[in-house]
């Protein structure tokens, strides 16, 4: 038990760090790279559903 809530401290501390530091050294990002960032996560997404349906019936 206590190594449990000792690792999920860890993760908690990790992920307020994360926030804090994304937020402070983070720069927005321009449209064009928005543009190019969807062009490729949309396939990709596509892709990840296909391959896990693909996953679950076979």
């Amino acid at each position: 038990m206590n190594n449990l809530l000792l690792l999920l401290i860890l993760i908690f501390g990790g992920v307020a760090l994360m926030v804090v530091l994304g937020e402070r050294f983070a720069k927005p990002a321009s449209p064009e790279r928005m543009s190019q960032l969807r062009r490729w996560l949309v396939p990709l997404v596509g892709l990840m559903l296909v391959l896990s349906l693909a996953s679950h019936y076979f």
